[in-house]
């Protein structure tokens, strides 16, 4: 597997498209290339920038874009909260490299995941074309942050071993294998975090991948979210009190309480 980190000009909130931005950058893309773009990136381009004055703080824009929020905030002031099924402190805001105020996560990053790979796939005549929108969060009892995937478009995102055999035979009953979490990660180490400013990488040569000519479908892509009764922390999930935030649809109120 081959990734290559691509250099961008400093990007301003609004000042361009996220396809001109692409466009300026990269000469070519092969088949069956997958592209990475960091999240911030797709955000600046949708201009996705909150004035600090114009809410009354940043607790309260976490609760107004967040699915899910816990009322307290952890010891580094960093609320953690559901948002796009992805367990992601403040609701993935942001504030560096932005120039200012508070980034917000794209607004639909899956539509953007689309749109991005279909004008790839015009652009340079291909059909085997993937786009990889990323992140990067913590994980439990590691310190540092590693990249994740907030949506995906033009391959199979997971792999699934379950009914084939392992070396001595034995059958894998649940294992799968993220495949579009694990380019997320790779893309974010070549991409790096800070002043790098290579918000793409363009990643070749990915072994075991199934490219698709199209979209992933809605039942593809609620293959990737698991309920928090059936996820491996749901002990952990389950023992606080979750609290709905802005972008859940529905009532007011406790989504979950304390058992």
């Amino acid at each position: 597997m081959r990734l290559q980190p691509i250099r961008t000009p400093r990007v301003e909130a609004g000042a361009t498209s996220l396809e001109q931005l692409v466009e300026a950058s990269i000469d070519e893309v092969a088949e069956r290339t997958v592209l990475a773009v960091a999240s911030k990136i797709v955000s600046l381009c949708e201009n996705r920038v909150v004035a600090d004055d114009s809410v009354s703080s940043k607790t309260a824009l976490i609760r107004q874009t967040s699915d899910r929020y816990l009322a307290d905030p952890d010891p580094y002031g960093m609320a953690f909260t559901v948002t796009l099924n992805t367990l992601i402190p403040a609701a993935g805001i942001d504030e560096s490299n932005v120039g200012g105020g508070y980034l917000l996560w794209p607004s639909d990053p899956q539509g953007s995941a689309n749109r991005l790979r279909r004008h790839l796939a015009g652009k340079h005549r291909i059909r085997e074309v993937g786009v990889v929108i990323t992140d990067s969060t913590c994980t439990p009892l590691r310190r540092g942050t590693s990249g994740i995937c907030l949506a995906h478009s033009g391959f199979q995102a997971v792999r699934d071993y379950v009914g084939t055999h392992d070396l001595f035979g034995r059958p894998f009953k649940v294992s799968q294998a993220n495949l579009a979490g694990g380019l997320a990660a790779a893309a974010v180490v070549a991409m790096g975090e800070g002043d790098e400013q290579t918000p793409l990488c363009l990643i070749e040569d990915v072994p075991n991948l199934i490219f698709q000519d199209g979209e992933p479908t809605d039942a593809e892509l609620s293959k990737l979210a698991i309920p928090i009764e059936e996820d491996l922390f749901a002990p952990f999930l389950t023992a606080v009190t979750w609290y709905r935030g802005g972008r859940d649809s529905s009532s007011e109120g406790r989504a979950r309480s304390r058992s």
